[in-house]
Order: C-alpha cells, then sequence, then structure tokens
C-alpha cells in the first residue's frame, strides 16, 4: 500500500443539527481515522470549560515541580520550560466530568464502538502563545494485533480555542489503515514534511474524533495564540478485556465513574433541554448496582496487567 495518501473530500458532522454521527460520517471515519464535528460544546458550557481549564493552565505555567501530572517541553520562542500537557483533567475539575457525559459524543462513541464501551485517557494538550511546540509524526498507540478492526480505539478530541495553520493538528488520511512498518518508516521522515497530510483548522467547541492509528502531528508554532484541547481517549469494553492493557477491576471502576458523570451532567444547567444519554452495557459488562466513585483519578500505572 502506497504511503502517499489522497485527500479526501471532506465530511464534517455538526453537533447542533444531529443526534450523533450519521452512518456515512461513520464510514469516513473507518476509512480515514478522523472526522470533525462542529459546535460540540457551546454556549455557557463552552464558557465555563474554558475557564476552567484556564485555571488549570494558570496553575501548571505557574509550575508544578514534582507532580507527575504536568508535563513541560522546551518553548520554541524563549527556550524556557513550557507547559504542554496536563493529565486527568476529569479528577481535576467537575466541568470536565459532566462533559463525559456529552450525549452527542457518547451516541457516536457507541455507534463505532459498541455498547460496552469504557473511558480511559483524559488530558488536555496546550501550545502556549509564541511557544507551540512541535508534536512530531506519531501514532497514538497500535491495536493490538487479533482486535476487532470494526470497533476502532480512538480519542474525542475537544478544541477550547480556535487552532488555525500555526497551531492545528495535521493529519495522513487513511494511515489508520497502515501497517506498523509502513506508519513507523512515515513517522521517521526528516522534518514536519506535511506533502502527504492535511491541515484540520478548527474553532472553538469543535471536536475532532481520530484513530489512535492515524499518523497525525503539529508543527511548532510561530506566533501562535493559546490552543487547548481536551482528549477523551475510549476503547471497545471487549478489546480491552481480551487484550489490556488496564486490568478487569479498571474497566468496572471507570464505567462506574461514567454513570456518575452521567448524573452531574443531568445536573447541569447547561444540559437542560438535551436528551441524556443511557449507558446500557450488556453481557459481562452489564452493571449490577451503581456504587458512587472513591476519585476520579485512575493512574493507569495502577492498573496495568502483568505480563
Amino acid at each position: 500500500m502506497s504511503m502517499e495518501a489522497k485527500d479526501p473530500e471532506m465530511l464534517i458532522a455538526d453537533a447542533a443539527v444531529q443526534e450523533s454521527i450519521t452512518e456515512e460520517q461513520q464510514q469516513f471515519f473507518l476509512d480515514n481515522g478522523f472526522l470533525v464535528i462542529r459546535n460540540v460544546l457551546r454556549g455557557a458550557e463552552l464558557e465555563l470549560i474554558q475557564a476552567e481549564m484556564m485555571k488549570l493552565v494558570d496553575q501548571g505555567a505557574a509550575g508544578m515541580a514534582g507532580d507527575p501530572d504536568y508535563s513541560y517541553g522546551t518553548g520554541v520562542k524563549s527556550g524556557g520550560r513550557i507547559l504542554k500537557r496536563i493529565e486527568y483533567v476529569i479528577d481535576k475539575s467537575d466541568p470536565m466530568k459532566a462533559l463525559l457525559g456529552q450525549p452527542f459524543i457518547l451516541r457516536s462513541v457507541e455507534k463505532l464502538q459498541g455498547r460496552n464501551f469504557i473511558p480511559t485517557w483524559d488530558s488536555m494538550v496546550l501550545k502556549m502563545p509564541d511557544e507551540g511546540i512541535i508534536v512530531p509524526w506519531h501514532r497514538d498507540a497500535e491495536v493490538p494485533e487479533g482486535a476487532d478492526p470494526a470497533k476502532p480505539i480512538f480519542n474525542v478530541d475537544f478544541y477550547l480555542d480556535d487552532a488555525d495553520l500555526r497551531s492545528c493538528l495535521w493529519v495522513i488520511p487513511g494511515s489508520n489503515r497502515w501497517s506498523q512498518e509502513q506508519a513507523a518508516l512515515r513517522c521517521k521522515r526528516e522534518g514536519f514534511d506535511t506533502s502527504d497530510a492535511i491541515p484540520v483548522p478548527m474553532r472553538a467547541g469543535d471536536v475532532i474524533l481520530h484513530d489512535i492509528t492515524v499518523v497525525h502531528g503539529s508543527p511548532s508554532g510561530d506566533g501562535n495564540a493559546l490552543r487547548r484541547t481536551v482528549y477523551y481517549e475510549f476503547r471497545p469494553g471487549d478489546t480491552e478485556a481480551e487484550f489490556g492493557p488496564h486490568t478487569l477491576e479498571y474497566l468496572s471502576l471507570k464505567q462506574h465513574m461514567l454513570v456518575d458523570c452521567l448524573e452531574r451532567r443531568k445536573a447541569a444547567g447547561y444540559a437542560k433541554g438535551e436528551t441524556a444519554f443511557e449507558y446500557r452495557p450488556h453481557g459481562a459488562f452489564r452493571l449490577h448496582g451503581v456504587r458512587k466513585p472513591p476519585t476520579y483519578r485512575y493512574a493507569h500505572a495502577d492498573y496495568w496487567r502483568q505480563g
């Protein structure tokens, strides 16, 4: 298979007028490894989340020495220590708990992964003003051999700020269908070569679904504005149960956390009038009673499988 991707005719979903992604949009995602969704966050919810996440940015920028949830890199303009990532944002903010219950997103996740989906990672990736740190070409991870290809593992990328050509994601359409060897070879290419890639400019409140195996990245900033992107990853429960990397205990804990976040969303004033998502796992993943989670920060390292 050639590694020179062709630009697809972009399909864009709109959460302001749809209940979930359509079958055509679902197929676009499966074929290309990404899908843009406009207007997921709007009005009071967007403003509240922007303000809440700015508090975390300010804390991190001031320095969180010794806190493993805050990661730093070298700024492209100052050469200084610049905040680039914050982990476990659901634990750190109540509006981010309610965001996990966003119905358009969860209906779309269920459409792609089935009823037994599990929320896994949650983090915020940053490009600080004028200091946008390059994100080299990469895949987030590889899918375990033998996993159902019809149920992709993917991230939901919530954009809290506009992203133009100085800060947006670049993606290689269809690279989610490449072999590991093809992807590794492309990612080794020198420089931030965009000859086979397309830019994906975004507006605040928009979302990208991106498959963990699609090759993507973003260049270093040159006069870039602040860009905050919250990432919620979801995985099919049967894939996780069979292949990991998390233990079965982790899956159950995150299911109960999701149910709690769904109840929190129902109580949010900005969610009035929307049709709440109903989480209906079945089979081995069916929930028998609901427990209030003792925490919203289940550190991955505490739940890795052995061997």
